[in-house]
């Protein structure tokens, strides 16, 4: 049995003292910082809650719990608590995903309650850069448009559905994830070399804070694979990423991804940590 929570959703009020514990590892937590950078912690903004582990002014733990459950600087004792507060909830999450450390032991204590997941990524590494790439940019490599729109949600849709083994239009019909790509696109976060309005290559900056920035949804057209667009076009995205949004960039990749690893160490990119992603 789990043991009675110890911890409590929190509020703008605790905003100060979360982001100092989020700032601690701000690659690791440049998700979940970028969101309360942007809106705060009052659930309807976040979409979610965010439980804190331990009293007021001595807070240790987070924990994200959104449209993913995200712990935060957890260790056993944290974990405990998050996972009987997550398990009395019930599952609302379509993900678990952050710190291999915290991630394995809170889905053993969740998994008997909300049953088997459809895919765990037990070992996916994150990488990070913080100079020069050790590629030539592709120089076709831009911001997308908004009047693109159309033309790159396919390649959206198609590297979502390869990355996570369903469809993005489940459940909704897509219209949530439309409206992120939109959104990403709208605030300049979107970058793609498009050429005679096929999308060759694509990736997003998909959260920002003042310390790091996090790429996401790398994609290469399947028929121009293995011709050097993917480490040319991230080689471009670095360099628009370290001049425009933060000093610091990072990703994290399954492990057994061999191509997509091989592509990020030639970029530059080094290994500092390892994330467990448990899929719904």
């Amino acid at each position: 049995m789990l043991r009675t929570s110890a911890s409590r959703v929190l509020d703008d009020n605790d905003r100060d003292e979360v982001l100092a514990i989020l700032d601690t590892d701000p690659v690791a937590n440049v998700f979940v910082a970028s969101r309360v950078r942007s809106v705060g912690l009052n659930p309807a903004r976040l979409g979610g809650q965010m439980w804190g582990f331990g009293p007021r002014g001595a807070m240790t733990s987070l924990c994200y719990a959104g449209a993913n459950l995200v712990p935060v600087n957890a260790g056993r004792e944290a974990v405990l608590a998050f996972a009987d507060r997550a398990r009395r909830q019930g599952r609302r999450c379509s993900s678990i995903v952050g710190p291999r450390e915290a991630v394995e032991p809170l889905w053993e204590l969740l998994e008997p309650h909300w049953g088997p997941a459809r895919a765990v990524r037990w070992a996916q590494p994150v990488m990070t850069i913080s100079g020069a790439p050790r590629v030539p940019p592709d120089p076709y490599v831009r911001r997308v448009r908004p009047e693109e729109f159309d033309i790159l949600l396919p390649a959206c849709v198609a590297m979502f559905t390869e990355e996570v083994g369903i469809s993005p239009d489940t459940g909704d019909g897509g219209a949530l994830y439309r409206t992120r790509v939109a959104e990403l696109i709208r605030i300049g976060r979107s970058y793609a070399r498009i050429d005679n309005g096929k999308v060759i290559f694509k990736a997003e900056i998909g959260a920002v804070t003042p310390q790091a920035c996090q790429i996401q949804g790398v994609w290469v057209h399947p028929e121009h694979r293995g011709k050097g667009h993917a480490a040319a076009g991230m080689s471009a995205l670095v360099i628009q990423a370290l001049g425009c949004f933060a000093p610091l960039v990072t990703l994290y990749v399954n492990d057994f991804n061999a191509p997509a690893r091989a592509v990020y160490r030639k970029v530059g990119f080094e290994e500092v940590g390892t994330f467990t992603s448990v899929l719904f």
